[in-house]
């Protein structure tokens, strides 16, 4: 009997050398070498999205690297794992889309806006951060009994940064209580990580967990994302539950 097998399709326009791109093809391979699975990685260009059978995917990931070429594309990207209950994370500019997708198909904010798309609207819902975060490596904190601590096995993580833009902090309390619930914020309290709990697995960083993994240390997120992916218990992978507390 061979090795099980995950067919995950990456949502965004990959640009080579980018080190956000370049490492989640690693960071899904390091997580499924500790989980004893196969996993393939093919990458869905937006525009491609908007027409493509995404029900052959085991799961789907959306990608750093806004504004998209196709937005209608990236939001169909969200859209359809988060109805359908497949496996899914988005990251970065992946996180943002979350926020703008959700905030329209399920909140009813039809004019909800990204401001690196339109920094004028009137209802924006990702907006561009204080300072940038390109770069940074800050401290994460996880809401006790989320799904998220429970994957990273602590309520506390150090991760690094590629943004400039994230929720608006003026809709945090409409989304978190509409249902897109905020598990990981900064000191500050602003939103860091969101996940559906009732979902199989939905969750979103605005940070890139993909480039802290390493073969040696899968990053316990992602070993737990290929696991759902994969069909298989998280605990299988010793990797799943290390821990990037400060």
């Amino acid at each position: 009997m061979g090795l099980v097998t995950a067919l995950i399709g990456v949502i965004g326009d990959f640009v080579p050398g980018f080190e956000p791109h370049e490492a989640i093809a690693g960071a899904v391979g390091h997580s499924a070498a500790a989980l004893g699975v196969e996993a393939e990685v093919r990458w869905l260009d937006t525009l491609d999205v908007e027409t493509a059978d995404l029900a052959e995917y085991d799961a789907l990931w959306c990608a750093p690297g806004s504004p998209y070429k196709s937005l209608d594309g990236a939001l169909r990207g969200i859209r359809f794992p988060r109805e359908e209950n497949v496996p899914f994370i988005g990251t970065c500019g992946g996180f943002q889309h979350v926020v703008l997708e959700y905030a329209r198909n399920v909140l009813g904010f039809a004019d909800a806006r990204h401001a690196e798309y339109d920094p004028d609207a009137s209802v924006l819902f990702v907006s561009k951060l204080e300072c940038s975060l390109v770069g940074q490596t800050m401290s994460v904190r996880l809401d006790p009994g989320s799904r998220a601590a429970d994957f990273y096995g602590a309520t506390e993580t150090n991760e690094r940064y590629y943004c400039n833009f994230g929720l608006n902090p003026e809709h945090q309390d409409e989304l978190d209580e509409g249902g897109l619930r905020v598990v990981g914020s900064d000191q500050d309290g602003e939103a860091r990580v969101l996940e559906l709990p009732e979902h199989r697995f939905f969750i979103a960083t605005l940070f890139v967990p993909q480039t802290s993994s390493s073969a040696d240390e899968p990053h316990p997120l992602i070993s737990a994302y290929v696991a759902e992916s994969a069909g298989v218990p998280a605990a299988n992978a010793s990797a799943a539950s290390r821990s990037n507390s400060p």
